[in-house]
C-alpha cells in the first residue's frame, strides 16, 4: 500500500511503498507563500494518482498553515488552477 507523508522540515511530501521512496513533491517557502517546484513519481508507479496525492498533501498542509500556494511545477500548476 502506498503511503504519503508530509515532511514539513524538508519542504516536501513523499510517497512510500513500504520503506522505498517512490515519489515526491518539493516546495520552496516564501514569507507567506509555498511554491511547488517539482513533482515526480517513479515510472513503475505511474497511473496510480500518486502525483495527485502528493500535491494534495502539500495543498492541505499549506491551508493548515495559512500559506498561499503557487507552482512552477506544471503538474501542480494545473491542479491549482482547477481548484481556484
Amino acid at each position: 500500500m502506498i503511503e504519503i507523508k508530509f515532511l514539513d522540515k524538508e519542504n516536501r511530501a513523499v510517497a512510500y511503498d513500504k520503506e522505498i521512496i517512490i515519489g515526491e513533491c518539493n516546495f520552496v517557502r516564501g514569507k507567506n507563500t509555498w511554491n511547488i517546484v517539482h513533482t515526480e513519481v517513479n515510472k513503475l508507479y505511474k497511473g496510480q494518482k500518486i502525483a495527485k496525492g502528493l500535491v494534495e498533501c502539500v495543498i492541505d498542509n499549506a491551508k493548515k498553515q495559512n500559506k498561499i500556494l503557487i507552482a512552477d511545477c506544471s503538474y501542480a500548476k494545473n491542479m491549482l488552477e482547477k481548484i481556484k
